[in-house]
């Protein structure tokens, strides 16, 4: 009997999304080779050097652990085990205001009730802690009903207990309007909607259902990387090499080649000109970019991308890496500057597509949580400032009319250099700092051309696609490539969005369609969860104390109830009718 062939697959792309593809494909038993067009794998979660200093590209603050957790559970390993130290910051953010007022970000609750108290009187910690509870639900229900499927098709929507399960998270209603029927000051509202940011989103469009994003901070708390946050990405490479992933840097894809049909992928070629064979192609590129340049430009994908390009993106950013002299206690390792006119700076990003005059922005230390980031004496600062994305773009194939590709002439230079002195100037003037301007010794900046250039993202949008109601669920691009076989899509810009930890979900859904289709087993299907921090396992439970026992059935309560409402009934009667039988009254 003849040996079946081993199944091949090729990822185009290394960033979280593939690196975790790759490994659960090689897991489930493909030949698996990685095409990355850079020299460095992770994609925007690479790392930036200079002379002893140390930034992370993109991502600088690791939530949802779990997911992080899941993946290399999955693959039969932990994060501690592939020597991976997770530091958890003693403070989440530190916010700095306009007027010289400041709020700390806790897990901490005392500290949250004495700050949120404040602001918001004594029954503003009761509010605080509904709306804690509120964000708790759309936490559990986004990861049960959302992070664990795959909207295939519409219908996927339509089962009474996903749409029950939607009514809880209101996805209908924006960040903003729910955190303000908790909070009353202008303030706190803005304290508990900022996390937008994370997904490229103003909170007054973003769904409520992502306040999820800092419920885990507050419920879960923040965690850095020793090494920083490529080292997880570099462990999952690593993973994936010892199950047999090949991986192959400066080796960027040109086209997906096509069987005769030209309706099922066999492979892809190289800008080099070498072809590759492949059974599955996963694309880890941009979507946007992967529809305009690698797929056969056949009218309906150029259709399709044509749609695409019209879909809300998130924004882009301007960030600054700025290797410092000296250190600067006053800064913590997150800080979140708020522009005074709050509104108006998410307006100027995403409806006039520009820099806001007064933009707020983040400011991360990492040589403050792991002091590797940074010679001695010194500091590495990451400040990212949101800004509209390009309002034209290098995708050439895109197929739309010149008129929709450009509108007024962005001048990042100037914008850039603006975005700096307004940074400059607000961290001196709300912090105390002297200008930081004396303290750096070099800088390095990433604008959304160099989004795009580097990393192929389209207009230079930071987080892909946006996540609007519309753009979620059934309604965001589709895993699997309905207009040619053979072709699967992780990353930000799919099912289920953005985000690192969403990717790494993302990752297992789209590695679980592949091997669905192929009926080839699952290998961690079913697999019983012995992940560290979500508790004792029910079977491991030896102890009568740990047993897990639900409350007296309901049925209890019920005759209780019914024996208690007899007796009353009964005492009533005794009163009304007194001894003799006579009516007292």
């Amino acid at each position: 009997m003849s040996k079946t062939k081993q199944k091949r697959a090729i990822v185009i792309g290394a960033g979280a999304g593939g690196i975790a593809t790759a490994a659960r494909l090689a897991k489930a038993g493909f030949s698996v080779t990685v095409l990355e067009k850079n020299s460095f794998t992770g994609g925007r979660c690479s790392l930036i050097r200079h002379e002893g200093h140390r930034f992370d590209q993109g991502p600088s603050l690791l939530l949802l652990p779990k997911l992080f957790r899941e993946a290399f559970h999955d693959l039969d390993t932990s994060i501690e085990a592939e020597g991976v130290e997770l530091l958890r910051c003693p403070t989440n953010y530190h916010v700095w205001f306009a007027d010289g007022e400041r709020f700390e970000l806790s897990t901490d609750l005392a500290r949250m009730k004495a700050q949120v108290e404040r602001w918001e009187g004594k029954d503003g910690f009761d509010r605080y802690l509904a709306w804690l509870r509120e964000a708790h639900r759309h936490y559990e229900l986004s990861v049960s009903e959302v992070l664990r499927r795959n909207f295939a098709s519409f219908w996927a929507l339509a089962s009474p207990r996903f749409v029950l399960a939607g009514l809880k998270i209101h996805p209908l209603h924006s960040i903003w309007s729910r955190a303000s029927r908790y909070f009353w000051t202008e303030r706190l509202r803005r304290v508990f909607t900022f996390a937008t940011m994370y997904m490229g989103m103003s909170p007054f469009d973003a769904p409520a259902t992502y306040s999820l994003l800092q419920y885990t901070e507050l419920a879960e708390g923040i965690w850095y990387p020793r090494g920083g946050f490529h080292a997880v990405l570099d462990a999952l490479v690593k993973v994936g090499e010892r199950l047999g992933v090949e991986y192959r840097l400066s080796a960027p894809v040109r086209q997906i080649l096509t069987h005769a049909d030209g309706k099922t992928a066999k492979g892809v070629r190289l800008e080099s000109g070498e072809t590759l064979d492949a059974d599955v192609v996963v694309v880890n590129a941009d979507l946007v970019y992967a529809y305009s340049n690698l797929l056969p430009q056949t009218p309906g994908v150029r259709k399709y991308a044509r749609s695409l390009r019209r879909k809300d993106s998130s924004c882009s950013s301007i960030s600054f890496y700025w290797s410092l002299d000296r250190k600067v206690p006053e800064l913590q390792t997150h800080n979140i500057f708020l522009a005074d006119e709050y509104r108006e700076s998410f307006d100027a990003i995403f409806d006039r597509k520009s820099l806001p005059d007064e933009p707020s922005f983040y400011v991360n230390v990492p040589s403050r949580i792991d002091p590797s980031a940074a010679p001695e004496g010194r500091d590495s600062v990451i400040v990212l400032v949101p800004t509209g994305h390009l309002r034209g773009s290098s995708s050439s194939s895109s197929g739309l009319p010149r008129e929709e590709e450009e509108e007024e002439e962005q001048d990042w230079p100037a914008l850039i250099a603006r975005a700096r002195r307004a940074v400059l100037a607000t961290i001196s003037a709300r912090t105390g700092i002297p200008s930081l301007d004396k303290f750096i010794a070099h800088e390095a900046v990433n604008s959304p051309a160099t989004w795009e250039a580097r990393f192929n993202l389209d207009r230079g949008s930071i987080l892909g696609l946006g996540h609007g109601f519309l753009n979620v669920l059934a309604f965001r691009p589709r895993t699997r490539a309905s207009l040619l076989r053979g072709v699967y899509f992780v990353g930000a810009s799919t099912h289920p969005g953005t985000g690192v930890p969403i990717v790494l979900a993302g990752a297992k859904i789209t590695s679980e369609q592949v091997l669905d289709d192929l009926r080839m087993r699952v290998p961690w299907r079913g697999k019983p969860s012995r992940i560290r921090d979500t508790g004792v396992p029910q079977d491991e439970r030896t102890s009568e104390l740990d047993r897990i026992r639900k409350p007296t059935a309901p049925g209890g309560v019920v005759a209780v109830t019914v024996c208690l409402l007899l007796f009353a009934w009964l005492i009533s009667l005794a009163l009304r009718y007194g001894h003799s039988g006579v009516y007292l009254g």
